[in-house]
């Protein structure tokens, strides 16, 4: 995966609201947490850079943490792992994939826990053994 030539605000310009609101609530709080700028890695907002390699060999770059508006939810991209965090008990009206939390909308969780989770999130990106962090 790699850092795109759209823009943030062309990109934004595609979502309608109430969508909207929320993913710029979800920028601002990702900007707070890993002090980085928003890049468009395909049709994910992106912050921070990293690049992987597994044991098996395989390798790439991704972004630490992202989002995405999706059609049926706003997808968080936060762990490989999102299973191991036990706020999520707390969060409210959600789904999981993997390394992903799904939110149809902000309101229906609880926006403490979400931004305790981001930042838990990131804090777990940076202790992963098979990194290097890029920026």
């Amino acid at each position: 995966m790699n850092v795109t030539n759209e823009s943030i605000q062309a990109h934004l310009a595609t979502i309608t609201e109430p969508r909207l609101t929320d993913i710029l609530t979800l920028i601002t709080i990702y900007e707070k947490i890993t002090k980085k700028q928003p890049k468009m890695w395909g049709s994910i907002i992106g912050f921070g850079s990293l690049h992987y390699v597994y044991k098996t060999g395989h390798s790439g770059d991704m972004p630490m943490l992202g989002l995405a508006s999706r059609k049926q939810a706003i997808t968080l991209y936060l762990s490989n792992d999102m299973s191991k965090f036990k706020l999520l008990e707390k969060l409210g009206k959600y789904s999981v994939g993997k390394g992903c939390l799904y939110i149809k909308r902000l309101s229906d969780v609880n926006m403490d826990i979400l931004q305790q989770l981001i930042g838990e999130s990131f804090n777990d990106v940076l202790t992963y053994d098979y990194v290097t962090i890029n920026d």
